[in-house]
């Protein structure tokens, strides 16, 4: 099958038929080149990748139309994970099956694992240098402007309803000033969500969107994109090799290094974030923060607004920078393995467990997607978590600034109440400066992610050379 460019007015377009399950409505190897381009593109969190597949696929390729692109992602944006990523993955395999699917989740990926890989590296090797220790004085604050540009847009969408804004806040309340574990936060979210969806539907109900108009139809009909019967069977076999693959580099780092190594405490941990990263990275980090440096010590607070700013500069998933922790944690803690090879194995693994259940969920989920969509009590639930992953960006956005803006913190602790408060007295003017800068590019000049980390990369370094120099 071969598709040329946008047809000129007045030509019309013959829809595909559709075929077996198993046809692919597009050559994989021409779909292959289309998901390498993409990958190479999705910097600047889930709304930039999104849009870089709406040009492509939509209005550039026109492999998919608009409506059936905006059906697949409100799919996705019922699962826990990275809904850019599982959006690929979603398109992928409606456009050539498992293979496609596979494809696409693949490359959606791989550049920002082997680039966060090389950076963290030489975070590891050079970290304590004059001139990275220059770059991270810059773009540790400007993480903390670009989190809160997530907070805004964020809440603009999802608070709809005094009482979504009051989940919001009790959210932020629970996390911040009872360390209320973030899984918890999540499911208590959801059931409320669903109750207000029983009491009040109107005020969980589905807000209409507003579309533009095509300029013309896809190359694809609806009809011909791939389809799958459901089926006991076909669930089985996904299921068990999709369990297989998840579980089995964990236990096989069980039976190698022992239960108590830093590979299964990993595999273990990041397995189970995968589950409740509903909301996106932003709405996680603040748990896997948490439980990294408090629980298992794997990096230093401030080592973890460095990771996401790593993490932010590369493409793919900003959830990638579970790859940093785990690198970090397991060079620090290598066991009988040289430390280079256990931090290797340590974030490929983490990568692995993160990953491998986005596939397992669009390839046993897709087939029910449709029955999915016009579920209203999943719906509410799905609202009610959206509202509560506003106070969670919120808890997130205090613990950056906190640990980027003061040298020191106190924790308190009395009776349920357990939160942290800066020592006043060491406050940094110079992060706190760029952390206005970052607030200023962003918010009222417009700027993208990347611009914005790259000046206050540079101010930072000329800060620190001022420094040095006086």
């Amino acid at each position: 099958m071969t598709f040329h460019k946008k047809p000129a007015a007045g030509d019309s377009v013959q829809a595909q038929p559709p075929g077996p399950p198993s046809r692919d409505v597009v050559p994989l190897r021409e779909a292959t080149k289309a998901w390498f381009a993409i990958s190479l593109q999705t910097f600047g969190g889930p709304a930039g990748q999104i849009a870089v597949m709406q040009r492509t696929l939509v209005d550039d390729k026109r492999w998919i139309g608009q409506q059936r692109f905006l059906f697949a992602l409100s799919y996705c944006t019922l699962l826990p994970g990275p809904e850019a990523q599982q959006l690929a993955t979603y398109v992928g395999w409606l456009l050539n099956g498992v293979k496609g699917a596979l494809v696409a989740g693949i490359l959606f990926v791989l550049p920002g694992v082997v680039a966060l890989l090389v950076l963290s590296s030489i975070y590891v090797a050079y970290g304590e240098t004059l001139i990275v220790e220059a770059l991270f004085l810059g773009l540790a604050p400007a993480v903390i402007a670009i989190v809160l540009q997530a907070l805004i847009r964020v809440g603009t969408r999802a608070l709809t309803h005094p009482a979504l804004v009051a989940l919001a806040v009790a959210s932020f309340v629970a996390l911040n000033f009872f360390a209320v574990p973030f899984p918890a936060v999540v499911f208590a979210a959801g059931l409320i969500g669903w109750l207000f969806g029983r009491w009040r539907p109107s005020l969980t109900a589905p807000r209409a969107a507003v579309h533009g108009e095509e300029t013309s139809p896809p190359l694809v009909s609806d009809d011909a994109l791939h389809t799958e019967r459901p089926s006991v069977r076909r669930n089985a076999v996904i299921l068990t090799v999709g369990l297989v693959l998840w579980t089995g580099p964990v236990i096989a780092a069980a039976l190698a290094f022992g239960r108590d190594s830093v590979f299964v405490d990993q595999g273990l941990f990041f397995s189970g974030a995968a589950l409740v990263t509903f909301g996106g990275a932003y709405a996680v980090l603040a748990y896997v923060a948490q439980q990294a440096v408090d629980v298992y010590g794997w990096l230093a607070p401030g080592e973890m607004v460095r990771g996401l700013a790593l993490a932010e500069t590369t493409p793919g998933p900003l959830i990638m920078v579970v790859q940093f922790v785990a690198f970090l944690g397991a060079y620090r803690d290598p066991g009988s393995l040289d430390p280079w090879v256990a931090a290797l194995v340590a974030a490929l693994l983490t990568t692995w467990v993160t990953f491998v259940p986005c596939f397992l969920f669009i390839l046993l989920g897709a087939p029910y997607v449709e029955r999915l969509r016009h579920n209203t009590s999943l719906s509410a639930a799905l609202i009610g978590i959206t509202a509560a992953v506003v106070g969670v960006i919120a808890n997130l956005a205090v613990y950056f600034a906190l640990h980027t803006l003061f040298a020191r913190t106190d924790r308190i602790t009395w009776g349920p109440l357990n939160f942290e408060i800066p020592e006043l007295d060491t406050l940094q003017v110079a992060a706190l400066g760029l952390t206005v800068l970052g607030c200023s590019l962003i918010f009222a000049r417009g700027w993208g992610v990347l611009r914005t980390l790259g000046v206050c990369a540079l101010v930072g370094v000329a800060v620190h050379l001022i420094r040095v120099a006086l």
